[in-house]
């Protein structure tokens, strides 16, 4: 009887300590859960890209420029659903901001270009990884979006310096300038060459032009 009694209080505390595990693990899922949904909300709400050029050279360049035009198309399209769905959106900008370096326009084929699509291209792969942690980081993420778009702009701004610097005329004696340092950097640097070779033989007699000079013994 004894015995009983003692199974049937244990069973009573397992069953109750397994009701008080449930309760706690629903608390704790429900608790994910809606951190999960401030999450996606707070990336939704701030993924907003610049997709659109700023001014007319950046539109110019979009029309000619396949890699430029298709990394703003892939901006535009802003995903709603699912967090997951802007974790495959960020995979495809990634890819995308990728090919810029590739068939640059050759008047912005410039060290100040580069630098600059390179900068982007750092924004767009961090925020592909921190969208695609197990604990995403949805502060970041939102900043690293403002980070981007101030990087585009700066991009679309240094084209259009390029641009207007092209339409300014050159001045009188700055092209044979240019010319002549061509000509000079294109001189090859050949470490064959003996400095004697330059240099005039002491041995060699060098005729004054005016023989009525006198010379000093």
């Amino acid at each position: 009887m004894q015995n009983r009694i003692i199974a049937i209080l244990f069973l009573g505390f397992m069953v109750f300590s397994c009701q008080k595990e449930n309760q706690k693990r629903l608390v704790e899922n429900k608790r994910e859960m809606e951190k999960r949904e401030l999450i996606f909300s707070n990336i939704k709400e701030g993924w907003v890209f610049n997709d659109t050029p700023i001014n007319e050279t950046a539109d110019s360049v979009a029309v000619s420029w396949n890699e430029f035009r298709q990394f703003l198309d892939e901006l535009a399209q802003k995903p709603k659903k699912t967090i997951g769905a802007f974790q495959k959106k960020s995979e495809a900008i990634s890819k995308k901001v990728m090919l810029l370096d590739n068939n640059i326009p050759y008047q912005y084929d410039k060290p100040q270009i580069k630098s600059r699509i390179s900068a982007l291209i750092t924004k767009v792969r961090m925020l592909n990884l921190f969208i695609h942690l197990d604990h995403i980081p949805d502060k970041k993420v939102v900043g690293l979006i403002a980070d981007i778009n101030k990087e585009l702009i700066s991009l679309q701004r240094q084209m259009d310096k390029l641009n207007e610097k092209s339409k300014i005329p050159v001045e009188e004696g700055e092209s044979e300038m240019l010319r002549m340092l061509d000509t000079v950097r294109a001189i090859p640097n050949n470490s064959n060459v003996s400095p004697r070779s330059v240099i005039p033989n002491r041995s060699q007699t060098i005729t004054p032009q005016n023989q009525n000079i006198p010379r000093v013994e």
